[in-house]
């Protein structure tokens, strides 16, 4: 029977090598930092992490999980309800919601799983959900598990938005779902123009802060911090595995029924594992440190003013951003590979994107700033991609 797929699945990933689509895993030896080190021994300054502020190597995080492996075992070997719930997740809760001022938090295995699992049990078929057009996969996929109407809107269009709203202003509860920061071009969502048009039309407001949490706003507390709107968000899901300690786990925070209704009948809350006891500590330490200084994150926002202007000045063509993520446009899509792997020669990790990641004709490398850069770290980057520019006529 298998012979019959085999043959099917050789050619399906036959077709993806011959159109370059082709994804290969670099083996990492060493701790996730500004420097690590592959397989075949290369040390090289790793600029395509999530790892915003340093945490995932950070010594008070990894001392957290150490204590909390004596204290709470390994893992808990059962979801929330049956016996999976400690007293380390009900802090860990507590300590997301108090970050974000909201009533209460509930975990997940991984923001993919908050998003997936959002949808399906507060909205129905007389519900509208009101999309932006490059919202990530787990919120598309979130949003197909549900009946609810779906429409959708331009990127941070808020003309289109207004539009999408009259069209849905029949369904009975409508919630406006949008990227805080959109991965791909390190573009901020306009939340304070959304939240006054859900105002207006009677919305409810959703934001995924995975990639502007512990990133955007001056203490980190990502975009309703940013916008001066705290508390004004309904629903707000995130991530641990990026600016929080780079590990894995997400969480959906706000509304207090909300959250309650999700404990209730949220399918990968209730039938996946519970967090690990290790990475929970981690993650209360964190949101500590978070709380007493903002230390790392004016370090990162000085990392990201000082290489964004110089990679302008250098005569590179970039994406608007307002975040971490910096594309670097190249928008040929073999271009953007052959810069990355010069730049990797050069002991400069990166990894260039294009279609079906991103749209056809704007292959770009993306780059992402982080704590742990220092600024020599920024100057020998910008170094390379001055050089492979040139040699690669891109400036």
């Amino acid at each position: 029977m298998y012979g019959k797929i085999k043959e099917h699945l050789q050619q399906e990933l036959h077709s993806i090598e011959e159109s370059g689509l082709f994804k290969r895993e670099n083996l990492i030896t060493s701790p996730q930092d500004a420097e690590i080190i592959l397989s075949g021994g290369q040390k090289v300054l790793n600029f395509c992490a999530n790892n915003y502020l340093g945490l995932s190597s950070h010594p008070v995080l990894m001392e957290a999980a150490r204590q909390a492996l004596d204290t709470h075992g390994f893992g808990m070997s059962s979801v929330r309800f049956i016996c999976g719930t400690t007293d380390l997740h009900k802090e860990l809760e507590g300590k997301i919601a108090d970050f974000f001022g909201t009533d209460d938090t509930i975990l997940y295995a991984a923001c993919f799983d908050a998003n997936g699992g959002l949808f399906e049990p507060l909205l129905g078929e007389e519900d509208a959900i009101i999309s932006d057009s490059l919202n990530h996969a787990s919120i598309i996929d979130g949003v197909r598990l549900c009946k609810a109407q779906r429409y959708r809107y331009a990127n941070s269009d808020m003309d289109d938005l207004e539009a999408q709203l009259i069209k849905a202003r029949n369904q009975r509860f409508r919630v406006i779902v949008t990227d805080g920061v959109f991965s791909m071009d390190g573009n901020l969502a306009p939340v304070d123009r959304i939240c006054a048009l859900a105002a207006r039309y009677d919305a409810l407001v959703m934001v995924d802060e995975c990639h502007s949490a512990g990133v955007v706003g001056k203490t980190g507390r990502g975009i309703t911090e940013l916008f001066n709107i705290r508390g004004e968000v309904d629903i707000i899901t995130g991530t641990l595995g990026k600016a929080f300690g780079g590990a894995i786990g997400g969480f959906t925070t706000g509304r207090k029924e909300i959250i309650e209704l999700l404990r209730q009948r949220s399918r990968p809350y209730l039938f996946s594992n519970s967090l690990p006891p290790m990475i929970v500590a981690a993650g209360i330490k964190m949101f500590e440190m978070m709380s007493r200084t903002s230390e790392l994150q004016d370090k990162l926002h000085r990392n990201t003013d000082h290489f964004k202007k110089q990679i302008l000045a250098a005569g590179f063509d970039i994406k608007h951003t307002e975040s971490a993520i910096v594309a670097i446009m190249m928008y040929d899509a073999k271009r953007s590979q052959d810069f990355a792997e010069k730049l990797l020669e050069k002991g400069i990790y990166v990894k260039g994107f294009y279609y079906p990641v991103v749209p056809k004709g704007e292959a770009r490398i993306r780059v992402q700033l982080s704590a742990a850069h220092t600024k020599a770290h920024l100057d020998q980057a910008l170094q390379a991609f001055i050089e492979v520019g040139k040699e690669l006529k891109v400036i």
